[in-house]
Formats: structure tokens, C-alpha cells, sequence
């Protein structure tokens, strides 16, 4: 019975040895596992940083192109306002011209005797000029 009491602890302390000999084994690899993600969270670490700073420079960037657009715009606003006023202008002036030539046209419809014999004697009168001319 002393004998199975020894192969027992044996048996045990064998079990024991593999036991600790495995749980090192996964201890180190967790150990290895654990630098390399300390090492790429580092190096991620790194790229985070440089990113912040490309985009905190193209947000400034943006900023910068934002203002210079709302400028330009109400520039253009301002031409465009005046491009109506000629626009408005033209169409004034024009409406003129258009009332000032049915004037002409109703006028000489109502006086076409008047002009055809102003026109005669113009005509009369030019060809007394040029004969007087030519004596």
C-alpha cells in the first residue's frame, strides 16, 4: 500500500511537472503575443498622430477655401445685380425706342400728303439750286 501512496505522489508530481511545464509554455507565447501587440498598438499610435495632424491641416485648409468661396460668391452676387440693372436698362431704353418709332409712323401716316409734297418741293428746290449752280 506504501508503494501505491509513492506511485500516487509520483504519478502526481509528474502530472504536476507536465502541467507547469505546458502553462510556462502558453505563459510565454501569451508573454510574445502581448509584445507584439504592445509593439503594433504603438505603431498604430504613431500613424493616429500624424493622421490628427493631417487632419487637423486639411480642415484649416477647408476652412480657409470655405471663406474664400463666401467672398467670391458675394462678389458675384454683386455683379450679377449688376448685369440686371443694365439688363433692366436695355429693356427700358429699348421700350423707348419702340414707343418713339410707332410716334414717327403714326405721324407720318396722318401727315402722308404733308410729307409727299415737302418731299416735291424739296426735290423742286434742290433742282433750282443745282441749275443756278451751273450758270
Amino acid at each position: 500500500m506504501e508503494i501505491l501512496l509513492y506511485l500516487a505522489a509520483i504519478i502526481a508530481a509528474v502530472a504536476f511537472a507536465v502541467l507547469v511545464f505546458f502553462l510556462v509554455k502558453v505563459l510565454v507565447e501569451t508573454r510574445r503575443t502581448m509584445s507584439h501587440v504592445a509593439d503594433t498598438l504603438e505603431g498604430l499610435e504613431k500613424q493616429m498622430e500624424g493622421i490628427t495632424v493631417e487632419t487637423t491641416a486639411l480642415l484649416n485648409k477647408t476652412n480657409k477655401l470655405a471663406e474664400d468661396i463666401n467672398e467670391k460668391t458675394t462678389k458675384l452676387n454683386t455683379v450679377v445685380d449688376g448685369v440686371k440693372n443694365i439688363g433692366d436698362s436695355v429693356k427700358t431704353f429699348s421700350n423707348s425706342i419702340r414707343t418713339v418709332s410707332q410716334s414717327v409712323n403714326k405721324i407720318a401716316d396722318e401727315n402722308k400728303e404733308t410729307t409727299a409734297e415737302a418731299i416735291k418741293w424739296t426735290t423742286v428746290v434742290l433742282e433750282m439750286f443745282k441749275r443756278n449752280k451751273n450758270k
